[in-house]
């Protein structure tokens, strides 16, 4: 599967739910994510846990294994990825436990418009991040997946910092290393 990402600074949450609200994006879900990153030889493998938080009765998601492969750069880039479940995992890397790099753990709010996710992230030691995942379903989907990807990050631009290349694991990385953990 494929879709185009961008991610970004975020600067003013409550802003950026008045512009999902303003532009019809549904709010899906309010989730507790913590990812872990393992090494592997090329592209990233990372298991997902989450729980959902505003349902009356917190609810965990189904764990998720996403391997993926992107280039990182600031602009809207195209990510290759596959969920597996922890069986296709083991048939895909062998039965050895996959070394671990870190984790990310993150409050995710899920907004959808159209066919683009849009999240609204408080990442642990890190603050606030905006991402966009605009849906490809066939080949020839891409430049339309690109053009709302565009729409999007223009609408939301004044409640935007900075643009970010890589994961949210190369930014605990980069702070993991100056904390000197």
């Amino acid at each position: 599967m494929k879709n185009i990402e961008y991610k970004a600074e975020l600067r003013d949450p409550d802003l950026a739910r008045a512009i999902a609200r303003e532009i019809g994006a549904n709010h899906i879900v309010k989730v507790q994510q913590t990812d872990t990153y393992f090494n592997v030889a090329s592209g990233r493998v990372k298991k997902r846990e989450a729980v959902a938080l505003d349902r009356a009765v917190a609810t965990p998601e189904p764990v998720e294994y996403i391997v993926y492969e992107r280039p990182d750069r600031i602009s809207p880039r195209v990510s290759d990825y596959k969920i597996l479940t922890e069986p296709e995992l083991r048939e895909r890397f062998g039965e050895a436990a996959l070394p671990i790099w870190l984790t990310v753990t993150k409050i995710r709010e899920l907004w959808m418009w159209r066919s683009v996710r849009i999240h609204l992230d408080k990442v642990d030691h890190l603050g606030w991040f905006f991402e966009i995942e605009s849906l490809v379903r066939e080949p020839a989907d891409e430049k339309h997946a690109g053009v709302l990807a565009d729409q999007i990050r223009a609408t939301f631009g004044p409640a935007l910092g900075e643009p970010v290349a890589g994961s949210y694991s190369d930014l605990i990385d980069q702070h993991n290393q100056l904390e000197g953990d």
